[in-house]
């Protein structure tokens, strides 16, 4: 962390985050081949939906509107993938900001990313898992 970071609390800010972090993505290893040759992800479209979807998150903006659990289905990916974007965005956070908003922004990021890899590891004791 910087030593003269301040708190997490602009758009700005969400911008610097976000292009920060998927920075960080695209210099990973583990990363990059899911968002750039699995996913094919188009940036330029990307980042402002990612800039919307962290406003609407950390600043109560209310801007993104999408469903992004449908878009991350069919990429394999597994608790190493999770573990990894979590540390490239704690790292990112840690890096740019320092306060109560910075230390919310990594609690929401925590919980999206538990939450999504729940949602994405098939349960062998579900009745709808083997279909």
């Amino acid at each position: 962390m910087a030593p003269s970071s301040s708190d997490l609390h602009s758009e700005a800010d969400i911008v610097r985050l976000v292009d920060t972090f998927y920075a960080r993505v695209n210099e990973d290893a583990l990363l990059r081949p899911i968002f750039n040759d699995v996913a094919r992800v188009d940036w330029a479209a990307h980042l402002p939906t990612m800039y919307d979807f962290w406003s609407s998150v950390l600043l109560g903006t209310s801007r993104y509107k999408g469903r992004p659990m449908a878009k991350h289905f069919p990429l394999p990916i597994a608790a190493e993938h999770f573990r990894q974007w979590l540390a490239l965005f704690y790292a990112s956070v840690d890096e740019l900001f320092a306060g109560p908003k910075a230390t919310e922004a990594k609690l929401k990021a925590q919980n999206i990313g538990a939450m999504f890899e729940h949602r994405m590891t098939p349960n062998p004791l579900s009745l709808l898992g083997n279909q």
